[in-house]
């Protein structure tokens, strides 16, 4: 085990906080801290670092219970706002999945260039406290004899709404070109032919997972920002990943690890919460997380003190390779070159945009640094770490 200069433990961190006296600083803030004054100095000096990302996260939504109705009826189809959910867990349970559509239609190939409505915005509209309609359909039991039911709800009307997103807050995600002689439509947005843009979809520097490469707080039972709320880290998500490529500096080179995380619904935000329609794709969620990272030693302060400039992905075509999987990088950029608007690629200067926001990424590491400083948020000490690698 590496003996370190400095050690720090959750519960000396979270005395500072009780007590108004801890030091909080940004995950952009850091990396000049430790330029200045080395990781062991600003291990010494420095508590807790902010992380935030905000961006399209497919794999989220939420489990929700309506109550009972007169007579009582189990469900077997359940729909939100016309937007199907699972109804196969109980008799008055449901999984809103964000990635629903509406039935019908999903890519609008009616009404080509119209927005269109699923998952994701209903539960914006739920969270923003707006109305939503809901249908059910049951089978008819000797205890649940109902078999059709449909009623105007509100958020807080719900028995129970609960935020649990099987996989986000991707650790390093690819960049995408399209090489084909289409326009084609994808989550990762619209890519015109021959490689004449690049989307990206990572906050960078400020990334919770980029932030700590090994997972050395992260972990089952951590608190994290949520929606705008305060939610924890549930389990790893669906895809982690530890054996990747890595650089030097330990950051992987290629998507790797991820979380499932859960928070309540009824405190999140539509500020943090939004719904998105993906031209030619379909619908998603866009989710803000921020996880405070707590600097027990002066290698965990290096690792927060990650830039741009070190943060290196793969680009992949998703015109011809990524469709027919699996796909093969064709180039390697970091994120100074993406986020700088172009890149170079075999010899071509590629436009690029972000899928994410760094101007949101970095509010959530400013409102949850706040929160901190204000007694507001503990740094909650994880149960069990999440699977990972050596560090060499």
């Amino acid at each position: 085990m590496k003996k370190h200069k400095v050690t720090k433990t959750y519960q000396e961190i979270n005395r500072k906080i009780r007590e108004g006296a801890v030091v909080v600083v940004t995950a952009e803030e850091i990396i000049d801290i430790v330029e200045r004054k080395g990781a062991v100095e600003a291990a010494r000096t420095v508590d807790v670092v902010t992380t935030g990302t905000f961006g399209l996260m497919c794999s989220s939504g939420a489990f929700i219970n309506f109550g009972h109705s007169s007579p009582r009826i189990k469900s077997s189809k359940v729909w939100l706002n016309n937007v199907p959910a699972y109804a196969g867990i109980a008799a008055v349970d449901c999984y809103l999945g964000a990635t629903s559509v509406v039935e019908g239609d999903p890519l609008n190939s009616v009404h080509p260039g119209e927005f269109n409505y699923g998952g994701g915005h209903v539960i914006e509209d739920l969270v923003a406290g707006k109305v939503v309609k809901i249908n059910v359909e049951g089978y008819g039991t000797d205890c649940y004899p109902a078999r059709k039911f449909e009623k105007s709800i509100t958020l807080q009307d719900l028995r129970d709404a609960i935020l649990f997103n099987p996989r986000n807050a991707y650790q390093n995600y690819s960049c995408a070109v399209n090489m084909s002689d289409r326009t084609i439509y994808t989550y990762m947005g619209v890519l015109r032919p021959l490689m004449a843009n690049a989307n990206y979809s990572t906050s960078g520097q400020l990334s919770p997972l980029l932030n700590d490469p090994f997972f050395r707080t992260i972990g089952i039972g951590t608190s994290i920002f949520l929606g705008g709320a305060q939610g924890y880290v549930a389990w790893s998500g669906t895809q982690h990943n530890a054996n990747v490529m890595r650089g030097e500096n330990g950051v992987p080179r290629e998507g790797a690890g991820t979380l499932a995380v859960i928070g309540n619904l009824k405190e999140m935000s539509p500020r943090w919460l939004l719904g998105a329609s993906m031209l030619g794709y379909g619908v998603s969620l866009y989710v803000g997380i921020g996880i405070p990272i707590p600097l027990l030693n002066e290698e965990i302060a290096l690792f927060t003190a990650v830039k741009d400039e070190d943060i290196y992905t793969q680009v992949y075509d998703y015109g011809v390779d990524y469709p027919s999987g699996p796909a093969q990088s064709i180039g390697e950029v970091n994120y100074r070159e993406l986020r700088s608007g172009s890149i170079i690629l075999n010899g071509k200067t590629i436009d690029t945009a972000p899928m994410s926001s760094y101007y949101k990424a970095l509010e959530i590491c400013h409102v949850l640094k706040e929160r901190i400083e204000k007694g507001e948020f503990l740094i909650g000490e994880p149960q069990r770490l999440l699977p990972s690698v050596n560090h060499p």
